[in-house]
């Protein structure tokens, strides 16, 4: 922090402050105190307490607010921190400061000082380690770290195109168990791969690394940023993943002898791996939204289909794009907190390319076409008439489009917007697959079921 008039300025809105020092048996000392800033000088004139306030070494003087919130914590936080040596100036002491630390919160919200106090925190712990002669940094338990580094909650962007694929398959007869949950554990696999190798690229480039902004739903997981697992800890990890993955799904692809379910599956796997990775880096182009749109559309459904059927349907690529449009406006409305430091290192993606206004309307144009699909397809008879139930979570496609509207420039409010938008595509892909599943109970039930249940 600059030590300017404006600072001085600041601390005049202060009633006390508190002195500390280390004492001459080695212990800290502190006592509160009244006392007066002046601007003009860049000088505080601190009243003497009934501790002696040390003249002969370094004092650390803090200026701090708290404002509490019955069962919610506190707001309006914000301190001043200064550090320097005190003189005698009659009844008073006097202090120059030579450096200074301060935190508002109106300024900088509490996740973003966080963030921004990463480097200092990093460089403390290294210091500590050098000290001591072993190595000091931030741990969790191993479950948490694994839950955290893989972003296992994110997997129903996995389970909900699998589960419609099988779900496609079974209403054309085609169902088999076994099969199925080996393709959820490869899809699963491969996409806790890309999550890892998308947290790798991300340090590499420098784009995490630079992003301040950070919520639940993006900015990545930041375990390699907090010392919590290293590059290469998170490259075994991604790599494992994909070990995984590739061997579930060569193992489907010899059971079922597919070319088909091959091309799909070398097809998902290089697109999860160039997704951040050099030379493509295709969010880097602003092709993230479409990558993730197809691999988490047609190549999953598809796949999850020719598991089952082992032939490719029309019928199952169309019922893969809403879950297609709906996933990829996830990475969209995830993107719009971390543009200022995708921008920095040439991550160029939507957010970054698009004015608010054009990603704002993007949105709802996108997400009310993948419900328009559904409609016509389901009208039309490509879809079984039950999937119109899907329909139902059309009104949370106005919530999250309001909520970027409200919040595209404040990240922590908008992160019940990111949340609602996770909501809209889980809630639209179980009501698809529970739309299929009445029109194959029905059929297995009914000798000749109604229309509206085929």
């Amino acid at each position: 922090m600059i030590i300017d008039t404006e600072l001085f300025e600041k601390l005049a809105g202060y009633t006390h402050v508190v002195v500390s020092w280390v004492g001459d048996d080695g212990y800290p000392a502190q006592t509160a105190a009244t006392f007066v800033s002046d601007p003009g000088k860049r000088e505080l004139r601190i009243a003497r307490t009934g501790l002696p306030l040390p003249l002969d070494r370094d004092v650390n003087v803090i200026a701090s607010h708290i404002r509490p919130q019955p069962g919610t914590g506190y707001d309006e936080r914000r301190y001043i921190s200064l550090w320097g040596r005190l003189t005698a100036a009659g009844e008073e002491m006097a202090l120059r400061p030579d450096r200074a630390w301060g935190w508002d919160e109106a300024v900088t919200p509490f996740f973003e000082y966080v963030e921004r106090s990463n480097v200092r925190a990093r460089r403390y712990l290294g210091l500590l380690s050098e000290e001591r002669g072993v190595e000091i940094r931030p741990r969790l338990s191993r479950m948490w770290t694994f839950l955290v580094a893989t972003r296992l909650p994110f997997l129903t962007a996995t389970f909900v195109p699998v589960l419609l694929g099988i779900a496609v398959a079974a209403n054309d007869g085609y169902f088999n168990l076994w099969l199925a949950l080996l393709t959820v554990l490869g899809g699963a696999a491969i996409h806790i791969g890309l999550n890892t190798a998308n947290d790798i690229f991300d340090a590499l480039s420098g784009a995490d690394e630079k992003n301040f902004n950070p919520t639940q739903f993006s900015g990545g997981s930041r375990v390699i940023q907090r010392g919590l697992l290293s590059l290469k800890q998170m490259s075994l990890l991604s790599g494992g993943a994909y070990l995984v993955g590739i061997a579930v799904g060569i193992f489907l692809v010899l059971e079922r002898g597919s070319t088909e379910l091959f091309v799909i599956g070398i097809a998902g796997v290089l697109l999860s791996v160039f997704y951040t990775a050099p030379p493509l880096k295709l969010v880097h182009r602003g092709l993230g939204e479409l990558t993730t749109a197809v691999g988490f559309g047609p190549i999953m459904v598809l796949g999850a289909y020719v598991v089952q059927a082992e032939k490719l349907s029309a019928e199952a690529f169309v019922a893969s794009v809403p879950v297609a449009i709906l996933i990829a406006l996830i990475l969209y409305v995830n993107e719009i907190p971390d543009r200022s430091g995708d921008a920095s290192v040439g991550k160029r993606t939507l957010p970054v390319r698009l004015s608010q206004d054009t990603v704002t309307r993007g949105f709802l144009v996108a997400a009310l076409a993948a419900f328009a699909v559904v409609f016509v397809a389901a009208a039309a008879g490509v879809m079984p008439r039950p999937a119109l139930i899907s329909l139902l979570a059309l009104p949370l496609v106005f919530k999250v489009y309001e909520g970027v509207k409200l919040h595209y420039s404040s990240p922590y409010e908008l992160m019940a917007t990111m949340g609602k938008n996770v909501q809209l595509h889980l809630v639209t892909g179980l009501l698809l697959f529970a739309g299929y599943m009445v029109a194959v109970v029905s059929s297995a039930v009914l000798d000749s079921p109604p229309a509206f249940l085929t």
